[in-house]
């Protein structure tokens, strides 16, 4: 499954974002660590799902390596909410994304998320420099988690 990143009309300045980000999600998809990695700066962070912290490129290459090694992970589908720049060169993008678990063809509500992903650009090449994804659990209001789940596999 690939992973979908609609996004109304992007404008030229936020194509190569939303980009980049398809990219990252294309890569878990692919289960490719070194692809995912490579897209990170660096001395990048990333916060996964379980509030883990990987921190540097090599950090997030090594866990990823041994998470397809070892486990069937799920298939991204996701949507672009916002893309803003903080400056030319710096940019933060707030998304939401469900995931099929391996095999299976529905999202999961229980690993819905809230990804925000904060990229960079030196020498025309942009970066991730943080990327968190936060489950979207939504407690006390179901409905919330209802609608996101609908949002989602609308993207189907």
């Amino acid at each position: 499954m690939n992973a979908h990143t609609p996004n109304a009309s992007p404008s030229p300045h936020e194509r190569p974002i939303q980009n980049l980000y398809a990219q990252l999600l294309q890569h878990w998809n692919d289960r490719d660590a070194n692809g995912f990695s490579r897209l990170f700066h660096p001395q990048g962070l990333a916060i996964g799902f379980d509030g883990s912290e990987l921190q540097g490129r090599e950090a997030i290459y090594r866990e990823l390596s041994a998470v397809f090694r070892d486990h069937s992970t799920g298939s991204y589908v996701a949507r672009v909410k916002t893309i803003r720049f903080l400056k030319d060169d710096i940019a933060i993008v707030h998304a939401v994304a469900g995931m099929l678990p391996a095999g299976e063809h529905y999202i999961n509500p229980a690993l819905n998320a809230i990804q925000i992903l904060v990229a960079t650009r030196t020498h025309d090449v942009w970066e991730i420099n943080l990327f968190q994804n936060t489950p979207a659990q939504f407690h006390g209001r179901p409905e919330l988690a209802t609608q996101l789940t609908a949002e989602l596999a609308a993207l189907l």
